[in-house]
C-alpha cells in the first residue's frame, strides 16, 4: 500500500468506489419486504462480478433493523449476513469492498425500507461527521485524538459510537493498491486472502515505524494523520440495547498527503442526499 499516491492511481480507486456505490444504489432500489441479508449480499455479489470485480477486500455485508445497530454483537462470526428478512420500515446497511485489478474501494451505504422517523433524523444527524472528520486531519490532529473527537460528537448528539464494535475498534483502516500474488480466495467467508496477507504485512511494517494501518484509539494509533489513502466509517447507532435500535453509517475513501487531506470523491450518494436536504426513507 503506497503511502504516495499518483493522480492515476487516485483515479482508479476513484472509479472502484463509483462501482460499489453503484452496486450498492441498485441493490437498495430493489429491496423488497422478506428479503434476507444473505439474498442481499448474493445480489451485490453477482452485481459486482458481472460488472468487473475480480477479488475482495472483503465480500458484502448486509445489516438489517437492530443489526444496523450492531446490537448484541460480540464475536466475529455475527457480523456475517443471516436470514433476517427486511420489514417496512426497517433500517439496512450495505457494506462491500471490491478490488479491480488490485484497486481497492470499501463502501458502506445506509437507507431504510419505508418511513422511519428515527433513522431519518440519525440519517441527517450523520452528515456532520464527515466534515468534522476532514476538518481534524487537515488540522493533523493525532488519529487517536480524532477517534475520541468523534465519539464526544456521537455523545452530544445522544447517539453510541458503533465503529467501536467492528474488529479493531476501527473507525477506519488504510488502502492502496493489492499488488500480491496469492490466490484470489476468500477466507472466513469475510476477507479476500490477498487483503490478509497485504495487512499482515502493513501491520509489522508500520508498527516498526509506530503506526498502525488500523484506525481507532488505541496507542498504536496516537499519531498525526499517515499520508495515504484512508477507508473512514463513523457508525453511530440508537438505543443500541433496545429490539428498536437503529444504526446508520457511511464509508468512503478519504486522501491523507504530508500537510492537506481531501475525500477521493464528492460525487456520492449520501453527499448529494445531504446537499440537497433531502433524507428518503428508501434511500
Amino acid at each position: 500500500m503506497k503511502a504516495d499516491l499518483e493522480r492515476a492511481d487516485l483515479d482508479r480507486h476513484r472509479r472502484v468506489q463509483r462501482l460499489a456505490y453503484r452496486c450498492a444504489e441498485e441493490v437498495a432500489a430493489g429491496l423488497e419486504p422478506g428479503v434476507t441479508e444473505r439474498e442481499t449480499t448474493r445480489r451485490m455479489r453477482r452485481w459486482l462480478l458481472a460488472n468487473g470485480v475480480d477479488d475482495w477486500f472483503h465480500v458484502p455485508f448486509a445489516w438489517f433493523g437492530d443489526r444496523t445497530a450492531f446490537r448484541g454483537f460480540r464475536l466475529p462470526h455475527q457480523f456475517l449476513p443471516t436470514a433476517r428478512p427486511l420489514a417496512e420500515g426497517m433500517p439496512y446497511v450495505l457494506d462491500v469492498a471490491p478490488i479491480v485489478d488490485g484497486y481497492v474501494a470499501d463502501i458502506g451505504y445506509s437507507g431504510c425500507l419505508g418511513p422511519n422517523p428515527v433513522w431519518e433524523r440519525l440519517y441527517a444527524d450523520l452528515a456532520e461527521y464527515r466534515g468534522f472528520i476532514l476538518d481534524l486531519v487537515r488540522r493533523r490532529r493525532r488519529f487517536a485524538e480524532i477517534y475520541d473527537e468523534v465519539d464526544a460528537l456521537a455523545t452530544r448528539q445522544g447517539y453510541d459510537n458503533r465503529h467501536q464494535v467492528y474488529p479493531g475498534r476501527v473507525i477506519g483502516h488504510q488502502v492502496g493498491r493489492l499488488t500480491s500474488r496469492l490466490p484470489r480466495v476468500v477466507v472466513a467467508r469475510s476477507f479476500g486472502l490477498r487483503t490478509l496477507e497485504t495487512i499482515g504485512r502493513e501491520l509489522v511494517k508500520e508498527r516498526f515505524e509506530g503506526r498502525s494501518p488500523l484506525w481507532n484509539n488505541a496507542r498504536s494509533s496516537d499519531h498525526p494523520p499517515t499520508p495515504g489513502l484512508w477507508a473512514v466509517e463513523p457508525h453511530i447507532g440508537f438505543r443500541t440495547r433496545t429490539p428498536g435500535a437503529v444504526g446508520a453509517k457511511f464509508e468512503e475513501l478519504l486522501v491523507v498527503t504530508e500537510d492537506d487531506a481531501h475525500w477521493l470523491d464528492d460525487d456520492l450518494p449520501h453527499v448529494r442526499r445531504w446537499a440537497a436536504g433531502e433524507v428518503t426513507s428508501r434511500a
